[in-house]
């Protein structure tokens, strides 16, 4: 039995497509704190967050919007989760799209070096979200968060000062499938462990994802995961603005979460880009409320049969 602590973050400027600040209901209306109650958690639901300290600024590249929301929503966020990641909970993070994760990261990040232990990411994505706000062509600051948790250049005086940064040596991408030039030109400079469909499809998804989870734990290392809708192949998840053809299967996500739950790493996780208004009567919903509970203990012989 664990406790868990449920963090609605409706962050919905970080993209073109709105409705993800629907998100964090959508998940609580499929039944979220229940599944997670049946399986014996302790479940704390502190509501939605509200984003404050809002500072005017600009950037020379016009092409960013919602720049002075954004970067309140980081400033926010980062404390939120420094708090919520204190002593034995597990905060779920509801988004709410990407940019949410430039706020829970850096504070997971910093209460993981309060304990003196390093923080370490599986960001389970379509996207790498490497660009800075100089290199991003459509403005949309969802494609930024793990440039700047990271320690990346290009983000002072714009987005909060970044007290703790990730080490790119402990992060690890998951089925990625769409980089854009300049994500790629760093990435290839840079030590992220990036796993990308390709080599999904030769090697499977669990040996990349077992070779971290070796890592973590010889590290004591606190796990946070990151994961977007648009992980998923879009035919089983279309609740997403940024869909990419070819992305994980139904089975292999949940024996993702599976393995995350055998590790026994996991301290925090987002659910991020979920958008009800794209939905097909919230099956991507529920299917997100059935993988956090693959996460949670949920055993693969415990699914009932359905009609569609």
């Amino acid at each position: 039995m664990q406790s868990i602590t449920l963090i609605g973050a409706p962050v919905d400027e970080g993209g073109a497509a709105r409705g993800c600040l629907m998100g964090p209901d959508a998940l609580r209306t499929a039944g979220l704190p229940d599944i997670l109650r049946s399986l014996d958690h302790t479940v704390i639901d502190r509501g939605n967050v509200v984003p404050d300290r809002k500072t005017e600024r600009s950037h020379p590249n016009n092409a960013i919007h919602d720049l002075v929301d954004c970067a309140a929503w980081v400033d926010t966020l980062q404390d939120i989760a420094f708090d919520a990641a204190k002593n034995d909970s597990v905060p779920i993070f509801l988004g709410g799209d990407h940019l949410m994760s430039a706020g829970t990261v850096p504070g997971v990040a910093r209460r993981a070096a309060a304990e003196g232990r390093p923080q370490f990411v599986l960001w389970l994505d379509a996207h790498t979200d490497f660009h800075d706000l100089d290199s991003t062509q459509s403005g949309n600051l969802h494609g930024t968060p793990v440039a700047y948790f990271s320690g990346q250049p290009g983000f002072d005086g714009y987005y909060p000062p970044l007290k703790t940064a990730v080490d790119p040596e402990n992060i690890c991408m998951l089925g990625i499938r769409s980089v854009d030039q300049p994500e790629r030109d760093r990435l290839v400079r840079g030590l992220i462990d990036v796993t990308d469909m390709r080599q999904v499809d030769e090697f499977g998804i669990a040996r990349p994802l077992r070779a971290f989870l070796e890592k973590v734990r010889a590290a004591n290392g606190r796990l946070h995961v990151s994961f977007d809708v648009d992980f998923l192949e879009p035919n089983i998840a279309p609740a997403v603005g940024t869909t990419v053809p070819g992305g994980a299967t139904f089975r292999e996500a949940h024996l993702v979460m599976e393995m995350l739950h055998d590790s026994g790493l996991v301290t925090s996780l987002d659910i991020a880009e979920l958008n009800p208004f794209l939905d097909e009567r919230g099956r991507t919903a529920r299917l997100m409320v059935d993988l956090v509970a693959s996460l949670f203990g949920k055993r693969v012989m415990d699914r009932p049969t359905r009609r569609y």
